[in-house]
């Protein structure tokens, strides 16, 4: 056979095995795998992130620091850095980043390269999920003004042009975020998070019930099914003032427009606040309506500024997390700005060997410890988490 024939038969055999390789219908995969995200598109990679991390989560969770790559106390754009590693070791599992350098970028010319550091976290096997600090949309100024926005972004709203461009911004940036490779890499979007609070303009006293449902509806469905935004899960996320499910769930926009049902408190931590059986009790409320309604579980934000009680780590958090009764998939402190304004400890602070010891726990996750979360699906045998 010449060599001519020779490659031939090759090409020949290639484009039979690709055409005898399935195409991937994410439909049929989520069935196959019993869950059902709010995007019944969503990439291969995401609704195993999905799955695997409902496996886990009543082994294991994942402790994760915001911005905990791009800045820390007295640094800022180290290649490879994190306070969290600085005193650990070892990088966070989960990566929490904002929308809001998006448009910051975009309005000062300026670059900003968090989007570096999220396709880096996602090589090394760690998750992203990004909030949304959007200043109102209606004035331009902080996400602190709560002058009414709401009913004037949604459908038949002064400003629905304006919020669909930033929409269209989200969704290209998202769309471009490739891993080592070239697939989408998923995030965890946590839009109008601590909405039962009032300090941000999305508030529960800025807007209606039905408001709030319809602007959340129409952010996931002009991503999803207009945009065609695909690597996306879905976080609602609550404040601490809630009692009960029913109470939770009344700005709940539906099942089909959620993935993961979570809780920001940080005020119970503090002297002020209602102490750990209440975040216990709010968590549980959590917990128990994902297990009813298939969905993640999360501690989205916690924290003490400053960390004041160095044994805060293993006495306080873990033990809240960790609880046999409930699956809760991650778990995320707040950024290291300054000495004045941090929540993960940075070298030589107080509370940095007890933060080690919570490291070690065998219910907590870095980076490290992760098993592979986007390539395979997890069976009950893998479930160990990988030393």
């Amino acid at each position: 056979m010449t060599r001519k024939n020779i490659l031939s038969l090759l090409t020949f055999l290639l484009l039979l095995l690709y055409s005898c390789t399935p195409e991937y219908n994410s439909v049929e995969y989520q069935k196959e795998l019993g869950v059902k995200l709010a995007d019944s598109m969503a990439t291969k990679e995401t609704v195993n992130l999905f799955y695997n991390l409902k496996q886990i989560s009543g082994e294991t969770t994942i402790f994760g620091h915001q911005h905990t790559t791009k800045y820390g106390i007295g640094w800022c754009g180290d290649t490879l850095r994190s306070d969290v590693k600085d005193v650990t070791g070892h990088f966070p599992g989960m990566y929490g980043w904002d929308f809001d350098h998006l448009f910051n970028m975009i309005e000062t010319g300026r670059y900003d390269n968090t989007k570096d550091f999220v396709v880096d976290a996602y090589n090394r096997g760690g998750v992203n999920t990004f909030a949304w600090h959007f200043r109102n949309p209606v004035t331009g100024r902080t996400f602190y003004d709560t002058t009414i926005a709401v009913k004037h972004i949604i459908p038949g709203g002064s400003h629905h042009n304006f919020y669909k461009m930033k929409l269209e911004a989200i969704a290209h940036f998202s769309k471009n975020l490739f891993g080592k490779n070239g697939e989408l890499i998923p995030v965890i979007f946590r839009p109008y998070h601590e909405f039962d609070g009032s300090w941000f303009w999305w508030g529960k006293n800025h807007c209606t019930e039905d408001e709030f449902k319809t602007l959340w509806q129409f952010t996931v469905n002009y991503l999803r099914d207009t945009l065609n935004v695909t690597n996306f899960l879905y976080a609602f996320s609550t404040d601490r003032k809630f009692n009960s499910s029913a109470e939770l769930l009344t700005r709940y926009p539906g099942d089909e427009y959620v993935d993961i049902l979570a809780l920001d408190d940080y005020w119970d931590f503090t002297p002020q606040g209602d102490g750990l059986e209440a975040v216990a009790r709010k968590l549980g409320i959590i917990d128990s309506l994902c297990k009813v309604k298939n969905k993640l579980a999360a501690f989205s934000e916690t924290g003490m500024e400053k960390i004041p009680d160095t044994t805060w780590w293993t006495e306080k958090l873990a033990p809240l997390v960790s609880a046999d009764s409930l699956n809760i998939t991650y778990v995320m402190v707040w950024r290291n700005v300054h000495k004045g304004h941090f929540y993960a400890p940075y070298k030589g602070h107080p509370s940095s060997g007890n933060f080690i010891r919570f490291m070690e726990d065998d219910k907590i996750s870095f980076e490290h410890e992760l098993p592979e979360l986007y390539n395979r699906i997890l069976i009950p045998a893998q479930l160990a988490i990988n030393e």
